[in-house]
């Protein structure tokens, strides 16, 4: 005889929190990579948790892997992004018809301006993803930080170090002397 159980099987819940990131060198993803994990809604180091809780609400860190991604600062780019894609498309549209076809104006009036907010709530999400995963891989704000403490070479020097602290330099000296 065959049982059929409805529901998943039993497991206790890990209420423990999700361990960080590990980043070993050379592991980090490509800058397309982590862009086109952003724009699937996915995490742009593992691509198995989701960016987004809300609509356009990053969430604080990556339910699967646990990275942290409240550094982000991707404010303006993604709605001027989404305007100069959707303003051009529909702008050649809105000419193309006027050239070649007579469609009343009422149409044109209703369809057009339909089309471009339809089409800009359907970018904007993606689009701020993708802008997320692009500082990611680039190491911007936050991102450098995380990079920087989970990617050390044997030596203990860090492999990412793009930003100065403190007014420090990458090179390693404390003044313009030129001695260490």
């Amino acid at each position: 005889m065959i049982e059929i159980h409805a529901g998943p099987a039993e497991t206790l819940p890990d209420k423990r929190p999700p361990e960080p990131p590990v980043m070993r060198a050379g592991t980090d993803p490509h800058w397309m990579l982590a862009m086109a994990r952003g724009f699937r809604n996915r995490c742009p180091h593992c691509g198995e948790g989701r960016v987004f809780g809300r609509f356009l609400k990053v969430r604080a860190s990556c339910e699967a892997c646990g990275l942290e991604l409240h550094h982000h600062r991707a404010d303006d780019l993604p709605p001027y992004l989404v305007i100069f894609v959707v303003g051009h498309l529909v702008g050649l549209g809105v000419l193309e018809t006027e050239m070649r076809l007579d469609v009343p104006f009422w149409f044109q009036m209703t369809f057009w301006p339909a089309l471009a907010l339809v089409a800009s709530l359907l970018l904007l999400q993606p689009t701020k993803g993708a802008v997320v995963g692009l500082q990611y891989a680039l190491g911007m704000h936050g991102f450098s930080a995380i990079r920087r403490a989970g990617a050390r070479a044997a030596n203990g020097v860090g492999l990412h170090e793009t930003e100065m602290r403190d007014g420090g330099r990458t090179d390693g000296r404390n003044d313009g002397s030129g001695r260490p």
